[in-house]
């Protein structure tokens, strides 16, 4: 439980139907099983002590009984249990026979949740037998104790404060107002749902689309249980088709027609996280809830949950491939509308022969191509100097040529040179100004041509430079239109790959695919043998890790904490923890101290949920202090 994590579970029992007795017996068996397995939150199916296809035996009075007396059962199955439970059964209040789910922790019931929608179509006929359940919670005689009855009842972690669990009944969600709704609203993070949804062709899908689109419409953790194997197959088939779902991403599932238990672990932080970023995630209802409170051991919880090493790229080949062509797409219509609102057929950037000037390269060509220009309006201009090696020189050559764009060449050597003597720089002294006097120089160039051609110059930086200020103050830093700054590193390659795999030409895919193999590198400082010297990230760090830690401190809003916590887990066996340690230390130094160069960014398109213009997404003081930040990782 400790940094908002809390692992919860959907079980479905091989049950007898009309047999409370055994089904009791069988649950408790599953408690122990995921007790075990350190759930917090465990989900039985609808109705699952008595079984859900008991048809009129819903009526039969000794049935009633044994489903109340083998709920005791159970609740002392859950006595000293670190655990709060939901099961389902038919509970007769005021003469009425009603579908609901008891909420148990530590012996005691905590309340009864009626079904607020009770179906009677097609295969379904509860109305034969249940009534609505009222939604204003009453009070309720159980066992001698009185307990909350109603569909407003949230349960809340008294020592967790983040955990508040809701709770709906199987149609409850299909309807066009669940009440799931309304809990989130009020503030419930956690929604269960118990469920009896039987088989038909191609009803998983839309069942497990209802799951996904319900939690990320919510912004919660979503716990779907439903009956399998046991239930009466008279008529209807059911697949125990378990869902755990977060934000619109489902975390586990079980197999269908295999009565499996899976377990998730919710993020409860990082959904609230979400819910304050997002303004209109909504207001209370004007309705009355009860607030029934509970409590946890506040443990570590033991993950299973994975995390992606590279969250700006996705696993799927097919999606991935989807994904390139797509931010291609966003990076040439956001270049497209700057030249036709301009008026201008002139291109200016400068090619290095790395990754992210081949990017935008690329994305220029493309633009051009929509707008019907002459790509000869494109002045691809290398400038070499000090650190350019015969390998990236000759990348960027051919490929400004076999892309049929205008290859300019100048040489700064001498005009860097005579600033150096200007400002009385030692040309010995291969510190900083060193370095920034030739990015100056470069860019300088590319705006005096542009100037000349009337023409836009195309910035080439990507956003993971951005966040770490890996560029130079109105060097590299400044453009007309940056077409990459929402694009992380990671993905910059894929998009390049994607480009060489896919043009159909053999002699660019060859040039792409050797400067994938170039090591990253502004080549400001002279090579040694003709081999690049200042490899970027021997000095910053992996790009790799610093585009993880920007995406969980970032879109996710984790702690310093809890983001080393995660990268341990998606790098073992890649990174050392020291390792990842002392760099996620220069990421949070860098971002914070280097803020002032974002916050006078030109234009660029946006591309995916993460974003660093200060126009948009991040809008932060360029002296915002990293002291809290740092004192929380100096603790680890």
């Amino acid at each position: 439980m400790k940094q908002g994590f809390i692992k919860v579970a959907a079980v479905t029992p091989k049950i007898r139907v009309a047999d409370p007795v055994y089904n009791a017996a069988v649950i408790c068996e599953e408690l122990e099983k995921v007790y075990a397995k350190g759930a917090k939150i465990i989900v039985f199916p609808e109705l699952c002590l008595t079984g859900y296809t008991c048809g009129d035996l819903f009526l039969q009075q000794l049935l009633l009984e044994k489903a109340e007396e083998q709920l005791l059962t159970v609740a002392t199955a859950t006595r000293d249990k670190d655990a709060l439970v939901m099961l389902g059964l038919p509970m007769v209040r005021e003469g009425r026979l009603y579908n609901v789910a008891a909420v148990l922790q530590n012996g005691e019931v905590l309340g009864f949740v009626p079904k607020a929608n009770i179906p009677s179509y097609a295969e379904f006929y509860e109305g034969r037998h249940f009534s609505e359940g009222n939604e204003k919670p009453e009070e309720f005689i159980f066992n001698g104790k009185t307990v909350p009855f109603g569909t407003n009842i949230l349960f809340v972690c008294e020592n967790m404060k983040e955990l508040t669990v809701g709770c709906e009944i199987c149609e409850d969600l299909w309807v066009a107002n669940p009440p799931g709704t309304n809990h989130a609203l009020m503030g419930a993070t956690v929604i269960a749902n118990l469920s009896t949804s039987n088989e038909t062709v191609g009803k998983d899908v839309y069942r497990e689309l209802l799951v996904k689109s319900s939690s990320a419409r919510l912004i919660c953790g979503y716990i779907y249980a439903s009956a399998g194997e046991g239930e009466s197959t008279q008529d209807l088939v059911f697949g125990g088709h378990n869902l755990i779902a977060e934000n619109g991403n489902v975390l586990a599932q079980a197999k269908k027609f295999q009565c499996e238990t899976v377990c998730g672990d919710l993020d409860i932080q990082r959904i609230l996280s979400e819910r304050r970023r997002m303004g209109t995630f909504g207001k209370k209802p004007q309705a009355v809830y009860a607030m029934v409170p509970f409590s946890l051991r506040v443990e570590e919880t033991k993950l299973e949950r994975s995390f992606d090493s590279m969250p700006f790229v996705p696993t799927d080949e097919e999606m991935r491939q989807q994904r390139c062509e797509e931010i291609l797409s966003i990076q040439s219509y956001g270049l497209k509308k700057r030249y036709e609102h301009t008026g201008l057929s002139q291109a200016v950037l400068g090619i290095s022969g790395g990754l992210d000037s081949t990017l935008a390269l690329l994305v220029t060509v493309k633009t051009f191509d929509m707008l019907g220009l002459d790509r000869k309006g494109i002045a691809a201009v290398t400038m070499p100097c000090f650190g350019t090696t015969d390998r990236t020189y000759e990348n960027a050559c051919k490929l400004a040529k076999i892309l049929g764009v205008t290859l300019m060449e100048v040489d700064i050597r001498e005009a860097v040179q005579i600033h150096f003597r200007d400002i009385g720089q030692n040309a010995d002294n291969h510190d900083v100004t060193y370095e920034n006097s030739q990015a100056r120089e470069r860019t300088q160039v590319l705006m005096d041509l542009a100037n000349r051609m009337n023409g836009l110059v195309i910035g080439t930086g990507d956003m993971s430079e951005l966040a770490l200020g890996w560029a130079t103050y109105n060097g590299d830093h400044m453009s007309m239109y940056g077409v990459n700054a929402g694009v992380p590193k990671t993905l910059v390659r894929h998009l390049v790959k994607y480009y060489a795999d896919n043009c159909g030409v053999r002699e660019l895919s060859e040039i792409l695919e050797d400067v994938l193999d170039t090591p990253v590198s502004p080549e400001l400082l002279p090579p040694v043998g003709g081999e690049i010297t200042q490899k970027t990230e021997d000095l910053v760090g992996p790009y790799e890790l610093h585009d993880f830690f920007l995406y969980y401190m970032l879109r996710c809003g984790f702690s310093p904490a809890k983001v080393y916590r995660v990268a341990k887990s998606a790098f073992r066996g890649q990174y050392g923890e020291d390792v990842i340690l002392k760099w996620l230390k220069n990421f949070y130094r860098r971002f914070f101290g280097q803020q002032f160069k974002r916050s006078c960014l030109p234009d660029g398109p946006k591309v995916g949920s993460v974003a660093l213009s200060p126009r948009g997404d991040l809008r932060m003081p360029s002296d915002a202090c990293v002291r809290i930040w740092l004192d929380e990782l100096e603790k680890l």
